[in-house]
């Protein structure tokens, strides 16, 4: 099985001073998502959690929402000549009587580490194929900015791969109390985040209620998905969020938060979930 990292030899050069050194390098593979035997994605990722990385990718396409609709995810035999295990083909079966949607299913999808999967569907596509609604219920989820304000420092000090190479993006499932649940990294930041879903899936936590989801990097129309899919109801982001992500965050209720650092923070949709009146009252 592939791994983590890598080691390469490079030439290093600081103030002048020229040697050469091996470096520690974040691993990227392409993994083939079988679904009952029939291609359908091919992700750049890097390896480890692959069956997690899997069941999450299907949680946001909107085949998988519940741990009992999953058979049985596997390895299979990879695309060389003598047939051998490459680790790099996962096979997911899905439990009898599931209906698999005809969204994805009749054309081969591609997904790099770089811009996640392209020629998404529409937002109304997303609305309507989201299993559960980015919901409070009667208890709504109040969330403070000093809380959120401390989230990426608590995602870097989690970040081990991270601090060997420096080139992984990483997602994060904190609580409402901001008890960090899991954390993920891979060479995309959508894999990170299927990779989180995917093991909520696999232990039976979806709907992911009152929940944080921060990831590193910007936030994208795709991490907006995988978070309504997931039930997740805040989505933050270090950098920039996209135009589209906001447009869906606005129309299904996520809340929105991006440029997180320090105690800056823009709140691009969702405001009703940032507990303001403590700032205010201390003002």
């Amino acid at each position: 099985m592939g791994r983590v990292t890598e080691r390469r030899r490079v030439l290093r050069i600081r103030d002048g001073a020229v040697s050469e050194r091996p470096d520690t390098l974040v691993a990227e593979e392409p993994m083939e998502i079988r679904l009952n035997g029939r291609p359908l994605a091919i992700t750049m990722r890097t390896p480890g959690d692959d069956f997690a990385l899997a069941a999450g990718f299907l949680v946001s396409e909107g085949v998988l929402g519940a741990a009992d609709e999953l058979s049985n995810i596997v390895y299979c035999a990879g695309a060389t000549q003598d047939g051998s295990n490459t680790y790099n083909v996962v096979d997911v079966s899905t439990a009898p009587g599931v209906v698999i949607p005809d969204l994805t299913l009749e054309r081969n999808v591609y997904t790099t580490s770089s811009c996640g999967l392209c020629g998404k569907a529409s937002l109304d596509a997303v609305r309507t194929t989201a299993r559960w609604a980015v919901d409070d219920g009667p208890d709504p989820l109040r969330l403070t900015p000093e809380l959120l304000a401390g989230l990426p420092e608590r995602l870097r000090a989690a970040q081990r791969v991270f601090d060997r190479t420096g080139g992984l993006h990483a997602a994060a499932l904190f609580s409402e109390d901001g008890e960090l649940l899991d954390v993920r990294e891979d060479v995309g930041r959508h894999n990170a985040v299927d990779k989180l879903v995917g093991r909520a899936l696999q232990s039976g936590r979806l709907p992911l209620s009152r929940t944080v989801l921060l990831v590193s990097g910007r936030a994208s129309f795709e991490l907006a998905q995988k978070a309504v899919m997931a039930g997740i109801p805040v989505l933050a982001a270090v950098s920039a969020p996209s135009s589209l992500a906001v447009d869906l965050a606005a129309e299904t209720g996520l809340t929105l938060v991006g440029f997180l650092r320090g105690a800056s923070m823009n709140v691009y949709a969702g405001q009703h979930r940032v507990a303001l009146q403590a700032m205010a009252d201390r003002g």
